[in-house]
């Protein structure tokens, strides 16, 4: 799950799928840390993203770099202790100007199950479960 992190965290950029009806529904995102043993992204409860995740938590997860990509499926799960949003906020503290652990619109999501499958042209597709 590592592995995971940090390759989201050098693309510094990745974009998250979600599905709104019959359409799937794209969006850059930029939190990816590990508390407790799992992964976590971060959102506000008042996006339309949080309310596609809400309906249906099977999202999926592409970032490129240096001729790698990286795809991370699985199900999101909110985590609404204060905690959990404080870990997000802390290691993220530029996200501290529109989002704070007390308030009712921040969001961390955990993936209660992954698979991220690192691809390229020139090498064997790496699996990694978590």
């Amino acid at each position: 799950m590592k592995e995971v992190q940090e390759f989201l965290k050098e693309c510094g950029i990745y974009y998250l799928a979600t599905v709104e009806g019959d359409q799937a529904r794209v969006r850059p995102f930029g939190t990816a840390e590990i508390f407790e043993d799992h992964l976590y992204i971060q959102t506000g409860k008042k996006k339309d993203v949080f309310k596609q995740i809400e309906n249906n938590p099977k999202v999926e997860i592409c970032a490129f770099k240096d001729g790698k990509w990286i795809r991370v499926s699985g199900k999101l799960v909110l985590d609404d202790r204060v905690e959990a949003k404080k870990d997000m906020l802390d290691k993220n503290p530029d996200l501290r100007n529109m989002y704070d652990e007390n308030d009712d619109n921040t969001a961390v999501l955990y993936f209660e199950s992954g698979r991220a499958i690192i691809s390229s042209f020139t090498e064997k597709s790496i699996v990694i479960d978590f």
